[in-house]
């Protein structure tokens, strides 16, 4: 089954194909608002989640909620983070768009959760508050330009495609420039992956040390 949606044949010559042009100049529509969700949303996405992780460590997250709330964040950036790789490489159809509306609502209520989980335990300002909001309604925004910019799956999905096609994970016609991808993964490792890795250590370290010394 797996095999079946995610068909490794397509796979082996995803590179092959001619890279999508990104005009930087056109003022067409589809140019422009590609351009904002590729060059704008997901690379400023970054920004409140750096922001998120500076103010849980100001309130000294691994002495409070700790590993268990350290968790959580783990868990939402999962569900942000598989949602946006399917689609910077894989084709957008009704299993993509899917599988993003899902993420999307996971990682909605996953947030009330952790919100609910940090006031019981740590002083959550309103300044962190307002960082949440932006990292709430960031992915509804990237989901709702990639609908827009493909709204003849939107249709399909909303129809109940029975396409086989439709409902397999397949990389696009034309991927994303190299260069873009090696940034933008550039950009996410420093900025997201490794503060929240360090976070999650530094509350297992806290959590270890207290243990110990019981």
């Amino acid at each position: 089954m797996a095999l079946r949606v995610l068909p490794r044949k397509a796979w082996r010559n995803w590179r092959r194909s001619a890279d999508l042009r990104i005009s930087l100049h056109s003022t067409e529509v589809e140019d422009a608002s590609r351009r904002f969700l590729l060059y704008g949303v997901l690379p400023l996405w970054v920004v409140p989640g750096l922001a998120d992780w500076w103010m849980h460590k100001r309130t000294r997250i691994e002495h409070t909620s700790g590993t268990k709330e350290s968790a959580v964040h783990a868990l939402m950036m999962t569900e942000a983070g598989v949602p946006v790789l399917m689609g910077l490489l894989a084709r957008i159809n009704p299993l993509a768009l899917t599988v993003m509306g899902g993420a999307a609502l996971a990682h909605g209520a996953t947030a009330v959760y952790d919100v609910s989980l940090a006031v019981g335990e740590r002083e959550v300002r309103p300044i962190e508050q307002h960082i949440h909001s932006f990292l709430e309604v960031l992915p509804l925004t990237a989901l709702a330009f990639t609908a827009c910019l493909h709204a003849d799956q939107v249709r399909k999905t909303l129809r109940g495609s029975r396409d086989p096609q439709d409902w397999r994970v397949l990389p696009k016609e034309h991927p994303l420039p190299a260069a873009y991808l090696a940034v933008l993964a550039g950009v996410v490792v420093s900025g997201v992956v490794l503060p929240y890795a360090e976070e999650l250590r530094r509350c297992l370290r806290t959590a270890a040390g207290e243990g110990s010394r019981r």
